[in-house]
């Protein structure tokens, strides 16, 4: 049996980022790039109108006021996205949209309720200062520019970017693809009817859904019977994936095989105990280079077991460098009581009020009831030297998800 963060590290060491696919930008949203992107041009590539309005020479209207409006004569309309015909001479104006290139000579836009137009005539009432209202080309980004960096990820607002950029595909970190298996003789799939005797794969499904919350791909390979022939040609069949997680067949018992048909089929074990609760009986190795997760049955354990393990190995696979998740201070509701030597993970819910926060779990604790997880919004991390932490005590918290996103912020 080995402490949580040496398992985390042999790990952590053992996975490596997947490599790089070419996908379009908006398949690349949430992912990680692995080029640098540089402007090859200016952005905005020429000076342009912040504004409605009209393109004027600052020193022409450097007196104007609203009893005495300046008067200038109107060359010409410039849209956005058309080309001035002719530059601005002295005591002239053109009249502009917002995001339209100024002619040349025009160094500031006058807004256009600070003008009132006389037919070829604009009555400007107030001074311009150069500069005034014009976007000058390369102020958002200039040409030769490393605008969104390797190992980004790509937000709504990255995607904008490399539009603005012409990059319609870019190369990010392949998704991994996660072999999924559950074994034991007493499970039944969802739509089969369950007898006293048996129990529905609940673990499939919410280990399945962990991984798609990860970003990542699920190959869904059912049940397994506590058979040694079944179960070798399924591990073998999951070898195909980037990541092989099994759940069950882990612990002690006769029937719990999963160990023995691992190295039977060339997987390389690491370790198969963790000083941790719930979720002890955790083996991890590997078959020909493909990690391999063996999770507890009882589902709390096997939930608990993937958070601390494989969803950091999942987004490390993906090329992030933030792989694990939120963690907070947080004063604990309840009186808690632990075994030593072993690290607790309490199912818990968290709450802000006045700018703090506070915790408490959510009930019974055991490994098979999954309801204090469906209640959970965080793990109370209570670390292995405890055995007795008392209400009011602040204690690190681990967020599940981003239901405190939504409450007020803290003062």
């Amino acid at each position: 049996m080995i402490p949580v963060d040496e398992a985390r590290q042999i790990i952590l060491d053992g996975i490596n980022p997947l490599p790089l696919e070419k996908v379009n930008i908006l398949e690349a949203l949430g992912r990680v790039i692995g080029e640098d992107v540089a402007a090859p041009r200016n952005l905005p590539p020429k000076n342009n109108s912040a504004m409605d309005g009209y393109a004027v020479r600052a020193e022409d209207t450097k007196a104007a006021t609203t009893q005495n409006p300046i008067v200038l004569t109107v060359t010409e309309d410039i849209p956005a996205g058309t080309i001035p015909k002719q530059p601005l001479g002295a005591g002239q104006a053109a009249r502009i949209m917002t995001g339209a290139p100024l002619p040349g000579g025009a160094d500031a836009v006058v807004r256009m309720e600070n003008t009132r137009k006389d037919g070829g005539k604009v009555h400007i009432l107030a001074a311009a200062v150069s500069g005034l209202d014009i976007r000058v080309a390369g102020e958002d980004v200039a040409a030769g520019e490393t605008v969104v960096g390797r190992g980004t990820v790509i937000r709504p607002a990255e995607v904008g970017m490399l539009a603005a950029l012409g990059r319609s595909f870019v190369y990010v970190h392949q998704r991994p693809t996660v072999a999924i298996l559950a074994t034991g003789d007493e499970l039944v799939d969802i739509d089969e009817p369950p007898s006293d005797w048996k129990i529905i794969s609940s673990n499939s499904y919410a280990t399945a859904a962990q991984v798609l919350e990860s970003s990542a791909a699920i190959l869904q390979l059912g049940i397994v019977k506590d058979c040694r022939e079944d179960l070798i040609s399924k591990f073998r069949e999951a070898s195909r994936a980037d990541l092989i997680i099994s759940s069950g067949g882990v612990s002690v018992g006769d029937y719990d095989l999963v160990k023995d048909i691992m190295k039977e089929v060339g997987n390389t074990m690491q370790f198969w105990q963790v000083a941790m609760r719930p979720g002890k009986p955790l083996a991890y190795g590997a078959i020909q280079g493909v990690p391999v997760f063996g999770l507890p049955g009882n589902p709390v354990s096997s939930m608990v077991s993937f958070e601390q393990f494989v969803r950091p190995s999942l987004l490390k696979m993906m090329g992030h460098k933030n792989i694990f998740r939120r963690q907070i201070r947080a004063i604990l509701e309840d009186d808690l009581e632990k075994m030593a030597e072993l690290r607790y993970f309490i199912r818990g819910w968290v709450r802000r009020e006045a700018g703090r926060y506070y915790v408490r779990s959510t009930g019974e604790q055991g490994s098979g009831i999954l309801k204090s997880m469906v209640r959970a919004n965080a793990l109370i991390v209570l670390p292995e030297a405890e055995t007795s932490i008392a209400r009011g005590t602040e204690v690190q918290v681990q967020l599940l998800d981003t239901s405190l996103e939504h409450a007020d912020r803290p003062d």
